[in-house]
This record gives C-alpha cells, sequence and structure tokens, in this order.
C-alpha cells in the first residue's frame, strides 16, 4: 500500500492530528504530527488524547496492513505511559512494532518521540483480529 492510498484512507480523527506516514512496513511503522494549539492542553503541551489517538491509531494501521482479505480490526486494549511533556511547535515521531502477530490478536508498541530523542509516551495496545 502506497502513503497516499494510507492517508486517504485515514479516519477524520487522525486527520484533524495532521498525521503523516513517513515508513509503513509489515513491521514498523513511523509517522509525525506537529503539536498545534489546537491539539494542546492548558500548558501548552499536547493534550493526552491527542497521544493517544496517534498510538491509537498507528496500532490499528499495524494491524490492518497485515490482515487477509475479509479481515478488520478494532483495539480491545491499550496502556500508556506518559514520560515527558510535547511543547506546542515541535514535531512528534512514532514509532510502532509488532510484540505479538497472531490468529486472533495482535499486540503492538508505540513510541512517540521529541526531535531531541527524548521519549513522550509508551503505548502498548491490542488489537482483536476480526
Amino acid at each position: 500500500m502506497d502513503f497516499e492510498e494510507l492517508q486517504r484512507t485515514l479516519p477524520d480523527l487522525p486527520k484533524h492530528l495532521g498525521m503523516t506516514f513517513t515508513s509503513v512496513e509489515k513491521t514498523r511503522l513511523t509517522a509525525e504530527i506537529v503539536v498545534r494549539p489546537d491539539l494542546c492542553n492548558p500548558l501548552n503541551t499536547l493534550h493526552g488524547g491527542a497521544i493517544m489517538t496517534f498510538a491509537d491509531t498507528m496500532g490499528a494501521v499495524g494491524t490492518w496492513i497485515n490482515l487477509a482479505e475479509g479481515q478488520t480490526t478494532t483495539t480491545i486494549e491499550s496502556k500508556t505511559n506518559f514520560i515527558a511533556a510535547a511543547p506546542e511547535g515541535i514535531v512528534v515521531t512514532a514509532t510502532t512494532v509488532p510484540l505479538h502477530l497472531g490468529r486472533r490478536t495482535h499486540v503492538w508498541e508505540t513510541t512517540l518521540t521529541r526531535p531531541d530523542g527524548r521519549i513522550i509516551a509508551k503505548v502498548t495496545q491490542t488489537q482483536m483480529v476480526i
């Protein structure tokens, strides 16, 4: 699947985040967002909900590109560790890798980082294969 098709098929909420995929492989995905004022909390840092939406989309796409024809997916569990703030104006990079690619579930780990390499959050999620 090419980047243009992937970008077109994203739901509206990830599109609102401004997600841009930079690399998509079956076992490693990367994407970026710019921390804009409308994505920030009152402290002018990336809102936790935006972080979770970004990571959830990454894991869902990772599963989606690994599915057989006729299958779909949904998130059944997600755990987020918030580690550092992402101030307005920076680019946040998400890197997602599978921890498990099973017949009924996939488990993905997403690491969100700042340009200086500092980890913003680690998210582990389970996707059910339907």
